[in-house]
């Protein structure tokens, strides 16, 4: 196939206005030279101001491709180079027991997905409950504000992520064809085409919770079992203490295996104390901390579209990054057009918040997470568990403050170091109970004091960012682990058999790369072993 690149048109286009483009492109004489083409990229071009285009990168199948590549000097056409994902061939060595993977958010979902469908029947032990239940769960906690532990926005089937805007753009660089295979499998299990293609692909919470069940019972079908409500609360090593022998589940029911994958996610807290007692290797890691800032959607979509308005334009996304003279950086994580602030807290006296959005992206307001990059040595210690006590002292205060609502602020009384009385322009989009409070009694005051000067800056990049009465939710804590598993080349810890993956083991930042990672460690235990045999 030939690959075109940069045929732009106007954002009211139809699909024969795109064919006749290509046609044009290629200069082909005879248009039924054209069998077919395939989108391979769709974005938006808002760089000139009287101008707004869709730009398209296309696969086109076609009569005599070698003779219209040879004629064609325009550096825009080649040759189409696929990368095809290839799970490796079956290792030699003998399980004796089935895989367990430990964790069902999208590193252990697409690990288990992959090893159960080539013949390994892996064991999911999910310490919350199924998507079914537990958005039934998160629903109740924000209309009441009652906490269950078990099962809430960071635990249980699909992880944290299940509870977010769905985001599919990773800046992990793809050599082997898993970007693809994930959102392949992503869209046979239900979620829509166009992720495919499109630039900066969401799903949306409310797809994405039917595609994590669809996975689950596609999973079941090839030989896999899941676990609800089953939380690894220990693990039996050899007499060498050197391998993995068995865990122990709910610290009653104990399975024996040769793999165990610690896909735990990054809010499993009373796990990674654990996992050190029984001598894995870990270290503390920087991550960020922040608040959820909103903002109406149609001031971002009138700077981001320069002002154009259109039906089939989606709701704008931004993207904001400084670098402070006190060595720290200040950035958008996350960034939920037309969505929602949400409680996603998972321990009691203690509140985190994040973003979500549906798939229609149709809230008034955009927000996004601005977080200030921390290190090892802001933490009070230096234990590799140090990260995880300085978030719960964040969050902390955060409950406290609101008294278990989210606490809200306005930007100037930020500033100003003052409690807001009520919202200015636009109200809040919240899912759950909130309150005005005083943020800056969540961070040192380094924190709070860079957090401002980042807002200061932004508006260079977006207009009036730094608005008196945009709205900020405090605390956003959880944007990656504060802890790193260490793993060999291999992808195992310092203990043969466990292979720490994803997001919580400190190797993915979202749900692309966790799902990737996911694969990796699929590929390297099949890799290792030969396929499972049960009798």
């Amino acid at each position: 196939m030939i690959r075109v690149n940069q045929l732009k048109l106007p954002i009211e286009h139809s699909e024969e206005m795109l064919r006749r483009q290509i046609i044009k492109t290629l200069h082909l004489k005879n248009e039924k030279d054209l069998i077919r083409y395939q989108i391979r990229k769709q974005s938006i071009d808002a760089r000139r101001k009287n101008e707004l285009s869709f730009v398209y990168t296309v696969d086109v199948e076609l009569k005599q491709e070698s003779m219209i590549l040879h004629k064609n000097k325009n550096s825009n056409i080649s040759k189409a180079k696929d990368i095809h994902y290839h799970f490796p061939d079956a290792g030699e060595k003998q399980l004796s027991h089935r895989p367990v993977i430990v964790g069902s958010g999208p590193a252990g979902m697409f690990c288990a997905y992959e090893l159960a469908k080539h013949g390994y029947c892996p064991i999911i032990l999910e310490r919350g409950s199924s998507v079914e239940e537990r958005t039934a769960e998160v629903e109740r906690f924000w209309k009441d504000g009652i906490l269950n532990p078990k099962t809430n926005v960071q635990f249980g089937e699909g992880g944290a992520g299940t509870f977010s805007d769905g985001k599919l753009n990773t800046l992990v660089k793809d050599v082997a064809g898993r970007n693809r295979e994930v959102l392949d499998i992503f869209v046979k299990m239900g979620a829509p085409e166009e992720i495919i293609y499109i630039n900066k692909p969401h799903i949306g919470t409310d797809i994405l919770k039917t595609v994590v069940k669809n996975i689950r019972l596609e999973i079941e079908r090839m030989g896999g079992t899941y676990c609800f409500f089953s939380q690894l609360t220990d693990i039996t090593l050899n007499g060498k203490k050197d391998k993995v022998e068995a865990i122990r589940i709910n610290g009653e029911k104990e399975v024996a295996t040769d793999v165990l994958v610690l896909a735990i996610g990054h809010s499993a807290r009373d796990t990674f104390p654990m996992l050190q007692e029984a001598g894995l290797m870990m270290e503390a890691k920087a991550f960020a901390v922040g608040f959820r800032v909103e903002h109406p959607q149609a001031m971002i979509d009138a700077c981001q579209y320069n002002g154009h308005k259109n039906a089939l334009l989606p709701a704008a996304s931004y993207k904001l990054t400084a670098n402070l003279e006190n060595h720290r950086g200040v950035y958008s994580f996350c960034m939920c057009p037309g969505g929602y602030v949400v409680n996603a807290s998972s321990e009691e006296g203690m509140l985190a918040v994040n973003g979500m959005s549906y798939h229609a992206r149709a809230g008034q307001n955009a927000n996004s997470a601005i977080i200030i990059s921390v290190r090892p040595d802001d933490f009070e210690g230096n234990g590799p568990l140090a990260g995880i006590e300085f978030q719960r002292k964040l969050e902390k205060n955060a409950y406290r403050i609101g008294n278990g609502a989210i606490p809200q602020q306005l930007y100037g009384d930020f500033k100003e170091n003052r409690i807001s009385t009520g919202y200015g322009a636009f109200e809040s989009t919240t899912k759950g109970a909130h309150i005005f409070a005083n943020l800056r009694e969540i961070f040192p005051k380094e924190l709070a004091a860079s957090f401002q000067a980042g807002m200061e800056l932004f508006p260079k990049y977006i207009p009036d960012y730094n608005r008196e009465d945009a709205i900020l939710s405090g605390v956003e804590s959880r944007t990656s682990s504060p802890v790193r598993i260490t793993r060999d080349e291999s992808f195992e810890s310092n203990i043969a058999g466990i292979y720490p993956c994803g997001e919580g083991a400190g190797y993915a930042g979202g749900i692309m790369s966790a799902a990737m990672d996911g694969l990796k460690v699929a590929e390297a235990i099949a890799g290792k072993y030969a396929k499972l045999k049960i009798d």
